[in-house]
């Protein structure tokens, strides 16, 4: 397909299905383009490792949502999903933000309907509203404050512990925050499809025939995976944890792009992928692996697609963003 024909079908696929001729080596390509362009790839622990090899910063929510706030480069490529790429124009109202996939979305996102969370709100009116930076642009706008996995206990801690206190979307991070900090959040029902179908079962079998192995969990699975937990963390955490402790073995319990990681950092250890209940071996986000390296640079080459954004709905995302990152800097958990 041609770049016109190819434009003509980007909202139907969701990306520039442009034929790219098979001398061209991408990553060299793409590092070129990035010189040319003065443009930076951020992308999360779980893209495929092509894709996390070629970026200039890799990192979970809180750590991109830094980078992307305090960028100089003129065109950001967002190597995540929809709602992380939003996150990014929002921070940056002046600069290019594009997606390899605009169907690379969030199970977790849609799990919040606008009108619904709408209603939701309104039949709590003295509550503070705390999402989970996994959500649309409108869900952010209709916030107080934003939070990540990484920071989200530092800012329910910096309000007062009488505040009532409605979060969403995720119900299984809100259930572990409740327990941590002794709060009784309002929770949305909302859930992560990769982080929901861990079986208990087949993580106690890999605990039965890895006896020394740790398990670690991100806050987004269920109770009872979270049970088994030998440390409960977001995906940088899980990354610094399993670097600076002493086991040799680990079973970890969230999407499997981090384990790429955590082998470039630990090429002695040894990283299982949490099964999950199906007949899957490991868990992969079918978003995160929407994109591609083929994807990535024709994305770079011709700039599309790109995130666009009302700025009235910009301004009103943005407020409680600039929340979560003052109250995150303040608590020394970002420079």
């Amino acid at each position: 397909m041609n770049i016109a024909q190819a434009k003509a079908a980007l909202n139907d696929k969701g990306f520039l299905d442009v034929d790219i001729h098979p001398s061209v080596d991408l990553l060299d390509a793409i590092e070129q383009l990035k010189q040319e362009k003065n443009a930076i790839i951020l992308a999360h622990y779980y893209q495929e490792p092509d894709i996390q090899d070629i970026a200039d910063y890799i990192g979970d929510s809180l750590g991109l949502a830094q980078q992307a706030a305090k960028t100089k480069a003129d065109i950001i490529v967002f190597a995540g999903v929809h709602f992380m790429a939003e996150t990014a124009k929002i921070l940056n109202p002046t600069k290019k933000v594009l997606l390899p996939d605009l169907k690379a979305g969030c199970s977790l996102a849609d799990s919040a309907p606008t009108e619904a969370f709408k209603a939701f709100k309104a039949q709590h009116p003295n509550h503070v509203v705390i999402s989970y930076i996994n959500c649309t642009a409108e869900i952010k706008a209709l916030s107080d404050i934003i939070c990540t996995s990484g920071n989200a206990e530092k800012i329910i801690e910096s309000l007062p512990p009488d505040t009532p206190i409605l979060f969403a979307p995720d119900k299984n991070l809100g259930a572990y925050l409740n327990k941590k900090t002794g709060r009784n959040m309002l929770l949305w029902n909302g859930a992560c499809q990769v982080h929901e179908i861990f079986s208990v079962e087949k993580i106690s079998r890999l605990k039965m025939r890895y006896p020394e192995a740790k398990v670690l969990a991100h806050p987004e699975c269920e109770e009872p995976v979270l049970a088994l937990a030998d440390y409960i963390g977001s995906t940088t955490q899980l990354l610094k944890y399993s670097h600076k402790d002493t086991a040799q073995a680990y079973i970890v319990a969230t999407e499997t792009g981090i384990l790429h990681q955590m082998q470039k950092d630990n090429p002695t250890k040894t990283f299982i992928p949490a099964p999950p209940n199906n007949n899957c071996a490991c868990n992969d986000c079918p978003y995160m692996k929407l994109n591609t390296v083929e994807k990535l640079y024709n994305t770079l080459l011709y700039e599309l697609p790109e995130i666009e954004m009302e700025e009235s709905l910009r301004l009103a995302a943005k407020k409680p963003l600039d929340r979560m990152l003052e109250i995150s800097k303040a608590a020394g958990l970002i420079g």
